[in-house]
């Protein structure tokens, strides 16, 4: 693990992502304040500065805020594959329902990176995907399609 060069890179994503949730926030608030328009606005934006925060403070305790390591990251190969799921999963929701396409999507992407227990990876998939998606449809004030959850 040798140290290659100073690297902005990550400050200025952590950066940019409490910025945007900052103005995501106030812009929300300012449009209304009713508790149904922050219902999961407000609570995502605490966790999601909350992570930036911390972050930051874990990697000035360490050191390695400006500094990228060799062995960071993941290669292209391994990342792309992510993305183009994750295109389907969206493209596949008006379709397939938000409960089906979540499953699919969260077993795809654990057989992408290599879990073969099939029914740890089933049972995981259903339980999560149809909990977030019932989750979804109870909380948010507008219908949202299902296949098999009807709301």
């Amino acid at each position: 693990m040798s140290v290659n060069k100073r690297d902005y890179g990550d400050l200025l994503v952590l950066v940019a992502l409490a910025g945007f949730t900052l103005w995501y926030l106030l812009d929300a608030i300012r449009v209304s304040s009713a508790v149904q328009n922050l219902l999961l606005i407000l609570p995502l934006s605490f966790v999601v500065l909350a992570i930036v925060v911390l972050e930051v403070g874990m990697r000035l305790k360490r050191g390695t805020l400006l500094v990228r390591e060799e062995s960071e990251g993941e290669p292209l190969h391994r990342t792309l594959p992510v993305v183009g799921l994750f295109a389907a999963y969206v493209i596949s929701l008006e379709t397939l329902g938000f409960d089906v396409a979540t499953v699919l999507f969260i077993a795809a992407f654990l057989v992408l990176k290599g879990e073969r227990h099939w029914l740890l990876l089933g049972g995981y998939s259903l339980a999560f995907g149809f909990g977030v998606a019932f989750f979804f449809a109870q909380m948010l004030p507008y219908p949202m399609h299902m296949l098999i959850l009807q709301g």
